[in-house]
């Protein structure tokens, strides 16, 4: 009865140069962080092995030292791994692969499918269909091969592949490489262990993605997690159980602020996100200067206590109200001021009109306070 982990698309080496330094370092080392809690889940669970499906590495030039960690992080499970060149970390003739062997850094518990073929092992009766990437993209099914690959008949048969299910994902994965609908089915597998598509997504009872164990995008896909699977004997439908990797959150909200409920709303759902939050938040509609205040305190303490929080309001006008404007005690010109850059925020020059009212009222706002005191 196999028991094995099913995961993908680490891609150790990402980068995220559209963070603040601090958040991006951050990110870096939850994906380090994400391979010790696949092999502590491995061993808790008792799995017979770890099978990666593609892309363990975000690309061939990635450092040494990040080839090394990578290794180290596999120690919490003693069983096999066997890791899948994906598209990102094709089996070149000169790859990432042949550089961490010459490196001497994977350890002989780790399988490296750098060639199509079957691994099998005797004591778990599992045999491991491969077929790797040798190049980023391909126009033809890798997996066809595996309905020639010959296993024991008493071995529980996984194909293990890394590309796009024809006909049943969006077009924006990372690549090509072509895998029929049916292919656990046409290749009598019992399971067939996906890597490309960086959520959770089951195709048909023997056939899953597992995603990648740590987000990475602002993509609601249930991304963040690995499988255990169970498969009783071959041919028996196997038993997958999702279970959570995944230290941070990403969120990605678009909102739309016209009344001051709206805005409650959303400083009440900013309230209710946990600490390990990333988020992307993108502002439109209007706001009074009353609702900046609050909002600009909101977002202050938010971006204290989130992993990360990105902020995009140039599309959200101000938009001053009567009491607004009085409490300024703003007449005469800077009245007239006020009033044009109101306008103006219809523009071409729309940001920078929001932004010097927004500076304005901060100082008229100062003044005032200045002065009652």
């Amino acid at each position: 009865m196999p028991k094995f982990l099913h995961t993908a698309d680490w891609q150790m080496g990402r980068t995220y140069s559209r963070f603040e330094t601090e958040d991006g370092a951050a990110l870096v080392e939850a994906r380090f962080e994400a391979i010790e809690t696949l092999a502590r889940l491995a061993t808790e669970h008792q799995c017979d092995a770890v099978l990666v499906a593609g892309d363990v590495f975000d690309a061939q030039t990635v450092s040494d030292r990040t080839i090394r960690r990578l290794f180290n992080a596999t120690a919490g499970f003693s069983g096999p791994w066997v890791m899948l060149p994906g598209n990102h970390d094709a089996a070149l003739v000169e790859s990432v692969w042949n550089r961490a062997q010459r490196l001497d850094a994977v350890p002989e518990n780790v399988y490296l499918a750098l060639e199509p073929g079957v691994i099998t092992f005797d004591e778990q009766a599992l045999a491991v269909l491969c077929a790797p990437l040798t190049q980023r993209h391909t126009y033809e099914d890798l997996t066809e091969s595996f309905g020639d690959f010959e296993t024991p008949a008493a071995f529980v048969r996984v194909g293990l592949a890394h590309g796009s299910v024809q006909g049943l994902l969006s077009e924006d994965i990372d690549a090509t490489n072509p895998i029929a609908p049916n292919r656990s089915q046409a290749s009598q597998l019992d399971y067939l262990a996906l890597g490309d598509w960086h959520g959770t997504k089951q195709i048909d009872e023997r056939t899953w993605y597992s995603g990648t164990p740590e987000p990475e995008r602002f993509r609601n896909n249930e991304a963040g997690q690995a499988l255990i699977v169970t498969i009783d004997e071959p041919g028996a439908l196997p038993s997958v159980q999702t279970v959570t990797t995944a230290r941070y959150q990403w969120h990605q909200w678009r909102e739309t602020l016209s009344v001051e409920s709206d805005l409650d709303g959303l400083l009440e759902r900013l309230q209710t996100l946990p600490e390990a939050s990333v988020l992307d938040l993108r502002l439109e509609g209007q706001i009074t200067l009353a609702g900046e205040e609050r909002l600009n305190r909101a977002l202050s303490v938010a971006e204290a206590r989130f992993r990360s929080l990105l902020s995009d309001r140039s599309q959200l006008k101000l938009a001053p109200t009567d009491e607004d404007i009085a409490a300024l005690h703003a007449d005469g010109y800077l009245g007239e001021v006020i009033e044009d850059l109101r306008e103006q925020q219809t523009g071409e020059e729309s940001e920078v009109a929001r932004d010097a009212l927004a500076i304005l009222a901060s100082v008229l706002k100062a003044q005032t306070q200045e002065a009652a005191e």
